[in-house]
């Protein structure tokens, strides 16, 4: 049996792992997951609002399919780079923590560490409509920061790996057009 520790393992990012991932790591490759897409549709009460002002963040949902930056995290550091992913991402368990497959860019095919969103928990908001997205983003601002500053830095950072997210982006014109989105 071989050791996990001396075998790379792969996570996939669709939000801030992207441009903050906070863990150390071999390499970074473009990828595609199917059967879920980003949205944002996560009430967030810790890290981009509160209790008594929610923020929202990205959550993977049923259905459809959706690139992101895969991680290649070296054998050695897969115990510390996981407990790290598990404190940051599960502080209220609103994430289930799956392996999924993801098509590399390259052709490749890996199986990722992803955090996809549990449907059933009570900070799941559904399917919400720009209006409301807009608000709770306008007013979020938790532990991380400002909720602007998140979807700003995610749809950005998207844009500039050539990665395509319309319903973001129609998010962050209308901020930029309200002056929010510096």
């Amino acid at each position: 049996m071989q050791d996990e520790n001396s075998e790379n393992h792969w996570v996939f990012g669709y939000g801030s792992l992207i441009w903050n991932p906070g863990f150390p790591f071999v390499s970074t490759h473009l990828g595609r997951l199917k059967g879920a897409h980003r949205s944002l549709s996560i009430i967030s009460h810790h890290h981009r609002g509160t209790v008594e002002q929610p923020g929202l963040v990205f959550g993977l949902t049923r259905g459809g399919s959706v690139r992101g930056m895969v991680f290649e995290v070296a054998g050695a550091e897969w115990p510390a780079v996981r407990a790290y992913l598990e404190a940051r991402e599960q502080v209220t368990m609103v994430y289930r923590d799956v392996m999924r497959p993801v098509v590399l860019d390259d052709g490749r095919k890996v199986s990722a560490l992803t955090f996809v969103v549990d449907e059933r928990h009570e900070q799941f908001a559904g399917n919400l409509t720009l209006d409301e997205q807009l608000a709770m983003v306008r007013a979020g601002v938790g532990i991380s920061g400002r909720n602007i500053d998140y979807v700003v830095n995610t749809a950005k950072h998207l844009e500039s790996l050539g990665i395509r997210d319309r319903v973001l982006m129609d998010l962050l014109r209308k901020l930029e057009d309200e002056g929010q989105a510096a």
